[in-house]
């Protein structure tokens, strides 16, 4: 089993800046992909960013390209996920995921490929 705590979330003006941090435990290495997705109110999770478990490849969603990156460290089983010129409409709750048993090569935008999610962190963004 692998658990996954998520931080870092809060309340901030649009044009904000935060930085989300996902802590795995349960398994060390942290060697397996990850993802980050949301969830607003009233809608299904939606695809954030996806990083491979050695930091290489990084892929995120249209609405948060240019303004999100993702970065692990794996020496402290840690993923990051930084948020710059934060909108209202990035709202949501945070959730981070892992693909530890799924296939190496997968549609990292869809939630069934992961295998583990942590418990969400909530990102409000006033205007």
């Amino acid at each position: 089993q692998v658990q996954l705590v998520e931080s870092g979330g809060g309340l901030v003006q649009a044009g904000g800046s935060l930085k989300l941090s996902c802590s795995a435990s349960g398994r060390p290495g942290g060697r397996y992909a990850m993802g980050w997705f949301r969830q607003g109110p009233g809608t299904e999770r939606e695809f954030v960013a996806h990083i491979t478990w050695n930091g290489g490849v990084t892929h995120y969603g249209a609405s948060v390209k240019g303004r999100f990156t993702v970065s692990r460290d794996n020496a402290e089983n840690t993923v990051y996920l930084q948020m710059n010129s934060l909108k209202p409409d990035d709202t949501a709750v945070y959730y981070c995921a892992a693909v530890v048993n799924g296939p190496s090569h997968g549609d990292y935008t869809q939630t069934y490929l992961y295998d583990y999610w942590g418990q969400g962190t909530q990102v409000t963004v006033s205007s």
